[in-house]
């Protein structure tokens, strides 16, 4: 057959050159040529040119046999060509030579078929094994992939109904693949997004690209119950010349993947919790601050409410057990939901646990438990809260956990959420237990620091005066300032009446803070008081304290002025023991720092202590202070004496005024250290 002539198509091809196979081509070229009874080449079709190189005009009226059989075959096709002159069809597998001369293995049929003289003749169509082999491959991999692969796949046509759906697919839509076919995917599944993933479909018909993993959400008939996931892939599906046919999708259900990732996000947000828990709470050694920091680090996190209470007969220990025991005080709350009565969940509200209810077993047992309605009463210790207790029943979950640290319960922590949210998982409760655990331990800590700095505030107010003696001759005034009002050291000073009208002045600054600075501190002042009363001079009593805090350890140290005031006399006898130099300033204002031997602190061992005459005339000040008031971490010692001296120069100021004065212009706030100052002026 001839090919038809077109304009502007190629030259026509010789008489007897027979054209492609159309779409049959496209999938596997299909070599075509026929020959007469004397073994001539009659016809060539263009396929036999692409696969063995000849040109029609190459092998047309040309012996086939000389042209196209392999040296060593020609016995074997001479003996083909006369069974096929004998009415017999032939199939195998030959081996024909190309027009470069390498061999080319075919698959082969010869067919009797009469010449243009009435003649047997023969037509051989013939395939190349390797293309029949890549086919055969190609196609038993599409088989297996359509019908083993746990990938959901399908192909669509260009009106986006299904040609072709794999068991896989069936399976995750929950409709048979038969059901598939011709149907639209919003008419299999409606209940997932449908309609969005078939605008993607039709974006990759209209562009030729592929688009990869979108997301496909919903519910199918084949898990109505659950919502699922699958991520989808879509590419355009195209012939062999490059025209479109349709879609290839391919469907993965990760569903659980999915849910792994959230499970894993959620342990990496929770132990990033656990690591912010320990920047955020206990900050510092206040009680309230410390619960305050809990409720925040709890909300919105990990919960829509949190309440910390702890026990009453914690907070206050030495108060009767009778009036204690049982009840609980609100030290923080955090309920940002607008509709909770938050006037019933105040910071510093009391209120007893009931006998017998859940919240007594969770404090008796230390043990944390989730609430449900029933158990929902138990969360509100005031009976008369009834619109607390209304309003905690319309909650989703709550759970209560004891507040434990060093094997005693302190309290607790109610933390609830919402109906709109998720109730409380397993996991959940782990993280809010082990945050409750710490919270409880810098809780203990709180309460321990509270406990040790009262006592060390009774023992600093029992053992400092606040009142001086009253002392003919001698105006005197004095001041104590701890560095803050949650810290106190072991600064003090005193008076001490002594014979012949004379009197003991003393400031001391024992090294450290707290309970123990205190004490060593008591120990200091019981000492110089019965000592001067011995009327021992200032250098041995200096000696008799070194003894005394030698005695005391290695690492205690301290530093102490003593000084005795003879107004018959005219002045003071004074020695230091490492202390900053006194001030004394004169009638008209000059001042002067003592510049005798400044001694050695005691507990050093040094034992060099010296007296230093100091006339103190009527008029004149003499003022004994602690190094916190010149010592600051912006200025050296020399620049601090410089602005003592030019706050003393209003010599004829009251003492109280004068003293508060020089405080004020001293001290930074917050003080650094703390402070004491005595000041004396003969009268």
């Amino acid at each position: 057959m001839e090919a038809p002539h077109r304009a502007g198509a190629a030259p026509e091809q010789p008489r007897g050159a027979v054209g492609y196979a159309g779409v049959l081509r496209e999938l596997l070229p299909i070599a075509l040529w026929r020959e007469d009874a004397d073994g001539r080449v009659v016809e060539w079709s263009l396929a036999a040119q692409d696969l063995l190189g000849y040109r029609p005009q190459d092998v047309l009226d040309r012996p086939a046999s000389a042209l196209l059989v392999p040296e060593g075959n020609r016995e074997l096709a001479d003996h083909l060509t006369h069974r096929v002159q004998g009415g017999e069809t032939v199939v195998g597998t030959l081996s024909v030579r190309h027009r470069d001369g390498h061999q080319v293995t075919m698959e082969m049929w010869i067919v009797p078929a009469a010449d243009a003289r009435g003649r047997a003749g023969a037509l051989l169509i013939a395939v190349e094994t390797s293309q029949v082999l890549r086919m055969r491959d190609s196609l038993a991999a599409l088989e297996s992939l359509f019908s083993q692969s746990p990938i959901g796949l399908a192909t669509l046509g260009v009106d986006l109904r299904f040609l072709r759906v794999n068991d896989a697919l069936a399976r995750m839509n929950g409709a048979s693949a038969a059901e598939h076919l011709g149907r639209r995917l919003t008419e299999v599944v409606p209940g997932v997004n449908a309609v969005a993933l078939e605008a993607t479909m039709r974006q990759v018909l209209e562009r030729g690209t592929a688009v990869v993993d979108v997301r496909r959400t919903g519910r199918t008939p084949s898990d109505p119950d659950r919502e699922r996931t699958w991520s989808c892939s879509y590419a355009p599906l195209l012939d062999g010349g490059g025209r479109t046919l349709g879609v290839i999708a391919s469907l993965i259900d990760i569903t659980e993947s999915q849910q792994a990732e959230r499970d894993a996000e959620r342990a990496r947000h929770r132990f990033a919790l656990l690591a912010e828990v320990g920047t955020r709470i206990g900050t510092t050694l206040d009680l309230r601050q410390t619960s305050e920091e809990i409720v925040q680090m709890l909300v919105p996190q990990l919960a829509d409410s949190a309440d910390v209470q702890l026990l009453e007969e914690v907070l206050a220990p030495d108060e009767s057990t009778a009036v204690t025991r049982g009840v609980v005080r609100r030290m923080a709350a955090l309920f940002p939901d607008p509709a909770a009565p938050t006037a019933k969940l105040r910071a510093g509200m009391t209120s007893r646990i009931a006998a017998g209810s859940l919240y007594e077993r969770v404090i008796a047992d230390g043990r944390p438990t989730n609430l449900y309605r029933s158990d929902v009463p138990a969360l509100v210790t005031d009976p008369r809260a009834d619109e607390l207790r209304a309003y905690l029943m319309s909650l989703g979950s709550a759970r209560l956990i004891p507040l434990v640290a060093r094997d005693k319960v302190l309290g607790a922590i109610v933390v609830t959420r919402l109906r709109s949210r998720e109730p409380f998982d397993d996991q959940d409760c782990v993280l809010v237990d082990e945050l409750a655990a710490r919270a409880a331990l810098n809780i203990d800590n709180a309460l321990m620091y509270t406990r040790q700095r009262a006592a060390a505030l009774t023992l600093q107010r029992s053992l400092t005066n606040s009142a001086l003696p009253v002392v003919p001759g001698l105006e005197l005034t004095g001041r104590y300032r701890p560095a803050s009002e949650h810290d106190v050291g072991g600064d003090w000073y005193d008076v001490i009446a002594l014979p012949d009208g004379r009197t003991g002045l003393v400031i001391g600054d024992v090294m450290g803070h707290g309970i123990h600075a205190a004490a060593v501190m008591g120990q200091l002042r019981t000492a110089v008081r019965t000592l001067a009363r011995h009327d021992v001079d200032p250098a041995r009593m200096l000696r008799s304290l070194d003894a005394v805090v030698a005695d005391m350890g290695e690492d205690q140290m301290a530093t102490c002025v003593y000084a005795v005031h003879d107004p018959g006399a005219g002045g003071c006898l004074v020695a230091r023991a490492g202390h900053p130099p006194p001030a004394v300033v004169t009638g008209d204002g000059a001042v002067a720092f003592l510049d005798g031997s400044p001694g050695t602190p005691l507990g050093t061992g040094g034992r060099q202590f010296a007296a230093e005459e100091v006339p103190l005339p009527s008029g004149s000040l003499l003022v004994l202070y602690t190094d916190g008031l010149i010592e600051a971490r912006d200025r050296d010692l020399d620049q601090g004496l410089d602005r003592l001296a030019r706050a003393l120069r209003r010599p004829g100021r009251p003492l109280p005024a004068l003293c508060d004065g020089v405080l004020g212009q001293m001290l930074p706030h917050p003080a650094q250290d703390d402070v004491a100052i005595l000041m004396a002026r003969p009268q």
